[in-house]
Formats: C-alpha cells, structure tokens, sequence
C-alpha cells in the first residue's frame, strides 16, 4: 500500500516528484505560458488524475464504500433501509476527500527538492 502511495505520488507529478529541469523552467515554464481556458484545462486535467488515482486506490486498499466499524451493525441497517447504496456513496466520497486532501497536504507540507537532494534520499 505504501509502494502504491508513493507511486500515485510519482505519476501525478507531485512533490518530491515534480524535479524541474532547469532554472529556465521554473521562470518561463508552462505557468506562464499557458492562460486563461488553456491553463485551467491544463490543471483540470492534472486534478482529475489525482482524482483518478485517489479512486483506484480507495478500490484497492480502502475498501471501497464500505464502513470498517459498520460491519457488526450492517444487518440490522440493511433491514431498516431500502436504499443502502446512499451510505456507501456516502463513505466513498468520504475516503476520496481525505485522499485528495492528503495529496494538497503533501504539496504544502513538503519542500521542492533539488536532483542531488532526491538522489541521496535513494
């Protein structure tokens, strides 16, 4: 799971993952090239695969909708509600906000790493 989390951050580009190559490109990179409709398609784009990838992996390890503390209680809740499927819908948007909010926290929290910086932590 750990691997996994550490390779979602890797092909989303995020940080420590996200080396420029040179000092030309954090001046003149594509943030300041692209404007108006064309920057913000190019970062809807960047943010659905963070969503994308969140989801794949709530589907592989997180188990989905489903309530880890709720098992016990699952039959009788089955047995009073027609409609079961709201609250997992419930939980899976539950587990996808704090995923993506991890990924925003670990942009904020950690710093841009330089190559030779990243080399050393391999």
């Amino acid at each position: 799971m750990f691997f996994f989390l550490i390779s979602i951050l890797a092909e989303t580009n995020r940080i420590p993952f996200d080396l420029p190559e040179a000092e030309a490109e954090l001046v003149a990179g594509y943030n300041v090239e692209y404007s108006g409709f064309f920057f913000a398609a190019f970062f809807l784009g960047e943010y659905s695969n963070i969503l994308l990838m969140s989801t794949i992996f709530i589907l592989f390890f997180l188990g989905g909708g489903d309530f880890i503390w709720m098992v016990p209680f699952m039959q009788s809740i089955v047995l009073f509600s027609k409609n079961i499927s709201i609250l997992f819908d419930i939980c899976f948007s539950l587990k996808l906000i704090c995923l993506v909010f991890f990924f925003v926290f670990i942009r904020a929290y950690l710093p841009c790493f330089r190559f030779d910086q990243l080399m050393f932590l391999g």
